[in-house]
């Protein structure tokens, strides 16, 4: 499977029915980057010249819908504001056209963790109607033995910390992998970073409204030990500037379900929704 997360071959939608997928889990350090939409070309150029694109890659990025699940008390968006060390955010993510999106369709639910400085993420591959029975209902879905302690620990969270869905993130990826004394670097493009706060199917037909400015690219560096110099170096020649910027809790603020915190960027619409309840919005 590619590290982007894409879905494999489906060609047993039986077997998609019947199952979870095996647990994958990664751990990463992360550097976030905010890149203005000029310098993405020379950004791509310099990324083509040292890592392979993802097979899934293409001018433009693929589509990547997230679905975060919250409690009432936005519990997970401040633990992330807070900074606390130890925090987790439970989301099915699904690859793709939305407009293809199907009950039978394969989708990953996630914890993604963070333990100290170090990301961690957890996941099983489902069809999106089982995903939704366990993180809707709180309803252990059929699995193999060795799933077990990872789906007992989504439906522990769902009913232990009340969760529901509370935020949606959409955007294109484009994303570049490391080689030879790089393997295990990632670099991922983000264009077009979209939310929404409502309508919670993934393959609703809504809109989505901007929350990243619409001339920014958020571009993630993710390595196992270190980042290479050359990465750093490449970000410092081209302006870009380190951000703690989570799409899940800028939808959050966008949307006004909590106050603005420091980390949040402001967009254009944030000012005109002050004037004008009606938010500018933007296809997915």
């Amino acid at each position: 499977m590619s590290e982007t997360g894409m879905p494999p071959d489906t060609s047993d939608p039986g077997q998609l029915r019947r199952t979870a997928s095996a647990l994958h889990s990664f751990n990463r350090f992360e550097i976030k980057y905010l890149l203005s939409y000029e310098e993405v070309p020379r950004l791509r150029e310099e990324l083509a010249a040292r890592m392979e694109a993802d097979p899934f890659t293409t001018r433009g990025g693929y589509p990547v819908t997230s679905l975060y699940y919250d409690s009432t008390s936005l519990r997970y968006y401040w633990e992330k504001i807070e900074g606390l060390r130890f925090r987790r955010k439970l989301r099915v993510r699904a690859y793709g056209d939305r407009h293809e999106l199907t009950d039978e369709t394969p989708v990953f639910i996630e914890i993604k963790q963070r333990v100290n400085r170090v990301t961690q993420k957890r996941r099983v591959k489902v069809p999106y109607l089982l995903a939704r029975k366990l993180c809707d209902e709180a309803e252990l879905i059929e699995h193999s033995p060795e799933q077990r302690p990872f789906l007992e620990e989504v439906m522990g969270l769902v009913e232990g910390h009340g969760l529901r869905p509370t935020a949606i993130t959409a955007y294109n990826r484009e994303a570049y992998l490391g080689t030879d004394a790089d393997l295990g670097l990632r670099v991922t493009i983000d264009h077009r970073v979209r939310g929404r706060d409502r309508d919670f199917h993934l393959g609703a037909e809504v809109e989505n409204r901007l929350i990243i400015p619409p001339h920014k690219a958020v571009v993630e560096v993710k390595a196992n030990e270190r980042v290479p110099y050359w990465v750093t170096d490449t970000a410092a020649r081209l302006g870009m500037s380190v951000v703690r910027i989570s799409k899940y809790c800028q939808s959050i603020e966008a949307h006004g379900l909590a106050p603005r915190s420091v980390f949040h960027l402001p967009v254009a619409d944030d000012y005109a929704v002050r004037a004008n309840p009606a938010p500018i919005t933007a296809s997915v």
